[in-house]
């Protein structure tokens, strides 16, 4: 069966932008049940000032942790400068993640930067983390809508996307930030993209703004997109976009995968114990939309949760 990756991205995404702001125990917790869960892909924080984001302080805390317990797991970061970089590669973070925005506006809201200025630091930073062997991932913002600018040229995303890999990027991260993008939307872009690049050069990162955050993973499986974050039990949303509220939760993603008769590794019964731990971490966590099927129709699964 084909494997399909879920990077799991709710102790980054999922968390900076909660009102309540976890400890480094806390943090650490949900990662032991994610652990548990089966995922092995985790984003498991960013390396920002914690003035700009005070949700991810300490995060080299929880990656010492994470490295310490859970060791076999794969864990990335966010970076948005040189600084955030360096302070990451010293923790021991062997894979980050760059965000370029694809319009000005969010660029200089999210980073104070205009395209072409973090394109230029981002080329620097993806050369860098080639002679450090560190995976370096672009993430592309506001793909198919800026809240400030409004719908973006798909053959713009193309030509950043492709400049990006030219760099030397491990892969490009095609994100609905604010959750705009119809599955009609997604397979158009994807089109695009995979004329000119291989379908294991890229993934998929999606809100649910709009309820279509499935039905966007969907196009993209069916695209050929084999990687994607998801958020366990539907945190998220960026505090620099207005209108990204949660993510495309982890469970609903998860399910597709198997229905569908990819592997994903991971075991629903374990994944819904951490659906119920970030549900009393955080106290605003509802779970995805198939959470209440999931709870009550796990014995149709099997052991794994793969079919």
């Amino acid at each position: 069966m084909t494997r399909v990756v879920l990077n799991e991205v709710g102790l980054r995404d999922g968390l900076q932008a909660q009102a309540k702001h976890l400890t480094v125990a806390e943090r650490c917790e949900l990662l032991d049940a994610l652990v548990a869960a089966g995922l092995e892909s985790i984003e498991i924080g960013s390396f920002v000032s914690p003035k700009a984001v005070p949700q991810m302080a300490s995060t080299d805390e929880v990656l010492a942790y994470a490295l310490a317990q859970h060791p076999s797991a794969r864990y990335n970061a966010l970076v948005p400068n040189r600084r955030g970089y360096d302070t990451a590669v010293a923790a021991g973070c062997r894979e980050v993640n760059l965000v370029i925005s694809a319009t000005d506006t969010m660029n200089q809201k999210n980073i104070n930067m205009t395209t072409a200025e973090i394109m230029a630091v981002s080329q620097q930073l993806i050369g860098l983390a080639r002679e450090q062997n560190v995976i370096a991932n672009a993430y592309l913002a506001v793909a198919f809508e800026c809240p400030f600018e409004g719908s973006v040229n798909p053959d713009h995303v193309v030509s950043l996307a492709q400049r990006l890999i030219g760099f030397g990027a491990h892969r490009v991260v095609i994100a609905d930030t604010i959750g705009a993008a119809s599955p009609f939307d997604v397979a158009d872009l994807l089109s695009r993209l995979l004329r000119g690049l291989g379908a294991d050069q890229l993934a998929c990162h999606f809100h649910d703004t709009r309820a279509m955050g499935l039905a966007n993973v969907y196009a993209a499986l069916a695209a050929g997109i084999r990687q994607f974050d998801t958020s366990i039990g539907g945190l998220g949303g960026c505090p620099f976009a207005p209108g990204a509220s949660g993510n495309v939760a982890t469970e609903d993603v998860a399910l597709l995968c198997h229905q569908a008769g990819f592997q994903t590794g991971i075991n629903m019964a374990a994944l819904l114990e951490a659906v119920q731990s970030v549900k009393t971490l955080t106290g605003t966590a509802k779970g995805g939309k198939a959470h209440y099927w999931l709870t009550n129709n796990l014995e149709k699964l099997t052991d794994t949760g793969d079919k």
